[in-house]
């Protein structure tokens, strides 16, 4: 199996990055390859613009998904973008490491998104959802929060964590992956290091089982 882990988090000592460093140690053995974009460590830019190209299309107004498709023909990725892409279409397995902020993906992660997930190489012509250019793949976002789980269920005001994470989970669907269950630690910081490394191994052992576990169903 081949696994993509990409992670940010501004600390890395931080539960985020003992997360990685568990996801990463315990699916480097016999069998599997393991590739990472640890996007702090990397520096990585994520301000789309014309930076994510070395090819013009219109140099008078930029459309980012028209440039996109222009670069995709002429082969116009920045290396940073290029080398991004080329590790999503090497896995088979991705995961997206991540503290949860203000509801969604901090904004790094959302910009490798925005940047990486390139209209022409990624999606279009077609290719979304069940004939999207990465079906047969999978997906597993694995996060922390702030606050505890009771926080994160129906009826209370954050919303249920499923809610939550869908248009996550749409997204991915959209460019074909299939759906892991979230890997969910609630409120780490709340926690005793007992607790704590608790939570990495549980971590550990289903990742042990990882290439076995099926997709769940996130949209009807």
């Amino acid at each position: 199996m081949k696994v993509l882990v990409v992670y940010w988090h501004p600390e890395p000592q931080s539960f985020n990055g003992a997360m990685f460093r568990t996801a990463c140690e315990t699916l480097a053995r016999p069998g599997n390859e393991v590739k990472t974009s640890d996007l702090h460590e990397m520096n990585f830019n994520p301000v789309s613009g014309r930076n994510n190209f070395t090819t013009v299309n219109d140099p008078n107004y930029f459309k980012q998904q028209t440039e996109e498709m222009h670069a995709t023909e002429m082969k116009g990725f920045s290396a940073d973008i290029e080398s991004e892409i080329e590790k999503l279409e090497w896995c088979d397995l991705l995961i997206l490491q991540f503290p949860l902020w203000w509801f969604g993906l901090p904004a790094v992660l959302k910009g490798w998104v925005d940047r990486v997930f390139a209209m022409g190489r990624t999606y279009g012509g077609g290719q979304i959802y069940e004939d999207g250019v990465y079906r047969g793949k999978r997906v597993l976002l694995s996060l922390t929060t702030g606050g505890p789980e009771e926080g994160y269920s129906e009826g209370v005001a954050r919303g249920d964590m499923t809610a939550i994470l869908l248009p996550i989970h749409r997204s991915m669907q959209f460019v074909g992956f299939n759906i892991l269950a979230p890997q969910l630690v609630y409120g780490p910081v709340r926690m005793t290091d007992e607790e704590r490394e608790q939570q990495l191994t549980t971590y550990a052992e289903r990742l042990q089982n990882i290439s076995d576990e099926p997709a769940i169903i996130t949209l009807a």
